[in-house]
This record gives structure tokens, C-alpha cells and sequence, in this order.
């Protein structure tokens, strides 16, 4: 039996909404794929950029840190710099009174005498020379002249056994302005003991500055020895 135009359209129309709904189906299924592969996408790029995020400012940070290590030792260093240097002054100043003072033992005439036969006797003892020539200020020659003669040749004579042969050198002196004290040398001028005032100050303060530094800032807890 033959179909009718109307059962043909009406067939059209079915099929037609058959396709229309098949389409509507994989459009649906095609959308939710793209927002299922967007999410999954927009989720990785987000933990990308999470990452370079908290990695950047994780640098940031341990830079910061780093800087203000950096910064705290440099405080540090400037601090210790400037107590080393405030009692280095400290030091100084007290040296320097010890050398104002030193002045003051040449005007009391009989102890200076005393310390002027000492230095002149250590001299001859370092030396040992048969023949030296000793070096004072102008105005301590009389003083070393009589002490020479009274004791200190006797004194050295008797300790040591043997002669010796005393000249004190009266076209070169030491110069005026200092405390005090003798330069003794050998016969040939090559060997010489420094027994000045300021130079004996010099060689005791260097002896004892561990010591002068205890005195004045206490023990140091991180040093074993002293030098």
C-alpha cells in the first residue's frame, strides 16, 4: 500500500527529530567534555602558577633572610670594630700618661741616680764586652761619670770576673727632650742595648698588655692563650 504524502512528512518529521535530538545529545556531551577539559586545564595551569608563586616568594624570602644575616654581621663587625678601637684609645691614652710621667723621675736626683746605675749595668750585662761606649743626655754625663767610677765598674768587675774598658760619648747625646736613660754599645758601634726610659716603657707595656688588658676589660672567654 502506497504511503501517503502525509505519512512520508509525518516519517521526515520524526527522523528529522531524531536527528535533532541526537545532535542536541552530542552537543551536550561535547560541551561537558570542553567544561571537564577546561577545569582540568584551568586546575593545572592554576597549580602551575601556585607553584611559581609560593617557589618566588620562597626565594624572596630566604634573599631577605640572607640580606639581613648579612646586614646583623656587618653590625656586628662595625660594633666590635668600635670597642677595639675605643679600648685601643684607651690603651693609648694610658701610655701616653705613663710617658708624662716618666718626665717626673729624672727631677728626683738620687732615685734617677739609683736607675740610671741599673740601666748602665744591664747594659754591660747583655753586652759582655770588654771595650763599650755609653750614650747619655749632656746633662746626665756628670751623673753616669760618678756612678762609673763608684759602682758600676766595681759592681760589673766583681760579678762577671773580668776588666772592662768604660768611654762615654761626649760628641753625640741623646737627644735632651727625652726622660732619661742610656744607649750602650760595643767597641765598634755594631751592637747596641737601648736602655732609654721611653725604650724600657715600650718593652714592659709590650710584656705586659695581656695583663693591662685583663686589668681593664676582664678575661676574654674566647681566647685559650695569651700573647
Amino acid at each position: 500500500m502506497a504511503l501517503t504524502d502525509a505519512d512520508v512528512q509525518k516519517q521526515i518529521k520524526h527522523m528529522m527529530g531524531f536527528i535533532e535530538q541526537e545532535a542536541r545529545e552530542k552537543v551536550e556531551e561535547i560541551d561537558a567534555k570542553a567544561e571537564e577539559e577546561f577545569n582540568i586545564e584551568k586546575g593545572r595551569l592554576v597549580q602551575t602558577h601556585r607553584v611559581k608563586i609560593m617557589g618566588y616568594y620562597e626565594k624572596k624570602e630566604k634573599q631577605i633572610e640572607q640580606h639581613k644575616k648579612v646586614q646583623m654581621s656587618n653590625l656586628l663587625n662595625q660594633a666590635r670594630l668600635k670597642v677595639l678601637k675605643a679600648r685601643d684609645d684607651m690603651i693609648t691614652d694610658l701610655l701616653n700618661e705613663a710617658r708624662q710621667r716618666l718626665a717626673e723621675i729624672a727631677k728626683d736626683t738620687a732615685s734617677y741616680s739609683t736607675l740610671l746605675e741599673g740601666l748602665v749595668l744591664q747594659g754591660f750585662y747583655q753586652l759582655l764586652e770588654p771595650k763599650v761606649t755609653i750614650r747619655c743626655r749632656q746633662q746626665d754625663v756628670e751623673m753616669v761619670q760618678v756612678r762609673l767610677i763608684n759602682k758600676i765598674i766595681p759592681i760589673y768587675k766583681e760579678a762577671v770576673k773580668r776588666n772592662i774598658v768604660v768611654k762615654i760619648d761626649l760628641e753625640r747625646f741623646l737627644p735632651s727632650g727625652i726622660c732619661g736613660g742610656v744607649e750602650v754599645y760595643n767597641d765598634n758601634g755594631k751592637i747596641k742595648v737601648s736602655n732609654t726610659l721611653e725604650n724600657r716603657l715600650e718593652l714592659i707595656a709590650q710584656q705586659m698588655m695581656p695583663e693591662i688588658r685583663v686589668d681593664l676589660f676582664g678575661a676574654n672567654p674566647n681566647r685559650k692563650f695569651t700573647d
